[in-house]
């Protein structure tokens, strides 16, 4: 049977849970601060610090204050959607069910840069240590599981380089400051959104490849997620990222990899293009086309002298992580690049093998590959 506890000087009524005092934080603009109307299902298991604020935090309007209490929540934000996919799973493998706190810090910066000094940082440091001094208080180790660094589509300065670069120093700027109040490496959750400015999605995709020696996960391309006119993820959609986002962190917690397809290289030779990719299984073209990525399959080409048509889309014959696209006339030109689920496609339809059901129900999850956009190359085709 579960138990309960409240603290002796008034408070919210909250799980007695075994284990250390488990933070999901996130830190990034606008779009984070979204959320699900109704408490999580784990609603004395999920909550937030006792400020009266809930999971989302200030917004970038306010300075967080001190507090040891902890506070159930109304509402769900994406981070207590991941804690609530956790504790499900968990609940079904007759696993204990630990305390999580959930708090996402926004605020208005126009650059990744900019992220690491402005509000919504200083107010993810009172997080911090009101999760150390929460956890003292119940008498448990605190431990931050997951930092999500939702930031992208904000982002309007950046080259890629200097996008992706900002965001390894942002890495190690928060692993510093954990490690002050003596606080483990988190892991970190990066999601990866082709409709944001080049400078992000292009720096997301390098970073998908090239996040130094910290533990970080993409765990999802944006485009597999339903979005309103203004993209921002529906309800439903919020939910899915969640389950996403969990599998990653599950993963990276066994010491076990967790990344979508990412598409690296690109070579043609006469009308045939190679695509070589790097995945954890091997590839699909999803012919149910659940995007409507169309015959290309979320290909295109832009740079080449004259107009070029890819006609199909078929696996290597003797690869299982490449690709091999025709088209109508041979694809030359100054600067010719070939674009995945961006460009004139904001969608696609490659896949590897691994599909997991939703809790929510609908489609199965499956890991679709990243955006790209690769400079083509002559070479064997």
């Amino acid at each position: 049977p579960r138990e309960y506890q409240r603290p002796v000087a008034g408070g919210d009524i909250i799980a007695s849970a075994p284990g250390p005092l488990q933070a999901l934080l996130s830190l990034g603009g606008a779009r984070r601060a979204g959320f699900n109307d109704g408490p999580p299902g784990f609603g004395y298991h999920i909550l937030a610090p006792g400020d009266d604020i809930g999971s989302v935090g200030f917004e970038g309007t306010g300075t967080a204050l001190p507090t040891a209490g902890l506070q159930r929540i109304p509402h769900c934000s994406r981070d207590a959607l991941i804690a609530d996919t956790l504790l499900g799973w968990r609940r079904g493998a007759l696993r204990g069910l630990p305390l999580f706190v959930v708090r996402a810090e926004t605020d208005g910066s126009a650059s990744a840069a900019d992220l690491g000094h402005g509000v919504a940082y200083a107010n993810f440091l009172v997080a911090l240590d009101n999760l150390v001094t929460a956890a003292a208080a119940l008498g448990k180790r605190p431990k931050v599981l997951a930092v999500s660094l939702d930031y992208g589509p904000e982002d309007i300065r950046n080259t890629p380089a200097a996008f992706a670069a900002a965001m390894r120093a942002l890495m190690r700027q928060i692993e510093r400051d954990l490690a002050a109040r003596d606080l483990q490496r988190p892991i970190f959750l990066l999601p990866f959104d082709a409709a944001a400015p080049q400078a992000a999605a292009f720096g997301a995709w390098e970073l998908a490849w090239s996040h130094g020696d910290h533990s970080v996960a993409l765990p999802a391309p944006g485009y597999m997620f339903e979005q309103t006119r203004f993209a921002r993820p529906t309800d439903a959609g919020r939910r899915r990222q969640a389950e996403m986002d969990a599998h990653a962190i599950v993963a990276l917690t066994r010491r076990e990899s967790w990344f979508c397809p990412l598409l690296l290289l690109a070579e043609h030779q006469g009308k045939t293009i190679r695509v070589t990719a790097r995945a954890l299984a091997d590839l699909v073209l999803d012919g149910t086309d659940p995007f409507k990525a169309g015959a290309t399959c979320g290909f295109s080409l832009s740079g080449t002298a004259k107009p070029v048509q890819i006609t199909a889309v078929t696996l290597a014959p003797d690869d299982p992580q490449s690709l091999i696209l025709a088209c109508d006339r041979v694809p030359d030109g100054p600067e010719v690049a070939l674009h995945y689920a961006c460009g004139a496609a904001s969608c696609g339809a490659v896949r590897d093998q691994w599909s997991a059901p939703s809790r929510s129900g609908g489609a199965l999850l499956h890991r679709w590959a990243y955006p790209a956009a690769l400079p083509l190359r002559r070479g064997p085709a």
